[in-house]
């Protein structure tokens, strides 16, 4: 039971070094962000700093699409919204799954009543644009929904390719970028993405709790096809829309749309603290810039790699197509993968992450994501990490590792 003096002490969390495939520690600027005064959905301030979230990320996404807000929620959210709005009962969706995370996709796209067709892919690698293409031309799908950075993997699905072949064939393209975004090249118009969700709690660096998403101007007219305006708030001037209502209410992209629109008609309560932190998420990517933030990230994740190795450790997964920002580790034969990681936490706090499925007490993951991709972060966890095995016994190379990452830094 609960000791009810605890439930009154003032609130402490120790200070982790996260380390893992996320969350990771925020930007300080972030965490500025959202101490900053509550104000209401409806004062003209609060409407302008959703306009410049709109903007913003317009500019993080690499996109010209009208429709980027965000919906209020952790990245689950967004995946959820963009499925379920798009998605009527019986339509087909044609799902690369290279990791847990298409399986995600594949449980959310079930419980719409979708008719789904997977592509299963080995863990470790990815889904090759032909075999997409072959399964459009069999299948039919409305929509091919994907995961550009599935982290139980550590594996970089390419979208270019697959975008083209979406396009050519007039099938809607969905793209799940939560752990990709920031850290790895995602140009939405360029690779004709017409539905991509996000969250903040990666290499964009901000807390769990808001998912940026944006659409093409054609999905958005599919979707408004499905426009429905509750009873309460519905006035003459307003229009349904024809097909089957979104069956869900707070995911309804539709709304949100609305809500985000200049009408502004009413749908939730804005978050207002979570749009602070997402408005300063993107505030910091855009003023490094994206080539330097996606590069930072690319000596960060490339760096970690080459003092594991160093150490003597084995990587999972194809090297050239891994993300830059989380890296999957061969737990060494010898030693407890659960105690070591259990270690490093209490002697260091330094959390580094376990995976899932087949991978699960095969591998860690460890990421090197936003504010954490500096030098600092990725010398201290190898540091950290060998001395933690050397004390389980394990067969490492010792005093290899940091001078192997310093010389990426060089």
């Amino acid at each position: 039971m609960e000791n009810q003096d605890s439930l009154f002490e003032t609130l402490n969390p120790p200070q982790r070094l996260l380390m893992g495939p996320g969350p990771i520690n925020a930007y300080p600027r972030v965490h500025q962000a959202i101490s900053q005064s509550l104000i209401g959905q409806y004062d003209p301030v609060m409407t302008g700093y959703m306009n410049q979230v709109q903007s913003l990320y317009r500019g993080v996404f690499a996109t010209q699409n009208k429709q980027t807000f965000l919906v209020d929620g952790t990245a689950r959210s967004g995946i959820e919204a963009c499925l379920v709005s798009i998605l009527k009962p019986g339509d087909k969706v044609l799902i690369p799954v290279i990791g847990r995370f298409g399986h995600l996709l594949c449980e959310i796209a079930q419980r719409v009543g979708a008719e789904i067709k997977t592509i299963d892919i080995e863990w470790g690698q990815v889904c090759p644009a032909e075999r997409v293409e072959e399964e459009i031309k069999r299948f039919q799908p409305k929509l091919v929904a994907t995961v550009q950075g599935d982290t139980s993997t550590t594996m970089n699905q390419p979208l270019k390719e697959i975008g083209e072949v979406c396009h050519r064939h007039g099938v809607l393209f969905y793209c799940d970028a939560t752990a990709s975004i920031a850290g790895n090249d995602l140009l939405v118009d360029e690779w004709h993405l017409d539905a991509v969700s996000a969250g903040l709690q990666k290499c964009l660096g901000g807390p769990s709790g808001s998912s940026p998403v944006t659409l093409s101007d054609h999905c958005a007219e599919v979707i408004n096809r499905r426009k429905h305006v509750e009873a309460g708030i519905r006035a003459a001037h307003h229009e349904q829309g024809d097909d089957v209502m979104i069956q869900s209410n707070y995911f309804d992209l539709a709304m949100i749309m609305d809500y985000w629109g200049p009408e502004r008609l009413n749908h939730h309560t804005e978050a207002t603290s979570m749009l602070y932190a997402a408005r300063e998420c993107a505030r910091i990517f855009l003023e490094e810039g994206a080539t330097n933030v996606i590069a930072r990230h690319k000596v960060a994740g490339d760096a970690m790699v080459a003092g594991l190795q160093a150490m003597g450790l084995a990587v999972f997964g194809d090297q050239s197509v891994r993300m830059n920002n989380v890296v999957g580790v061969y737990i060494p034969n010898e030693v407890n993968g659960d105690a070591v990681r259990g270690e490093l936490l209490n002697r260091f706090g330094i959390e580094i992450g376990t995976s899932f499925g087949p991978l699960h007490g095969k591998i860690w993951r460890i990421g090197t994501m936003g504010y954490n991709a500096r030098q600092e972060c990725v010398l201290t966890t190898l540091a950290a990490l060998e001395a933690i095995l050397l004390k389980h016994g394990a067969r490492v190379d010792a005093g290899q590792a940091v001078a192997a990452a310093m010389a990426l830094y060089c």
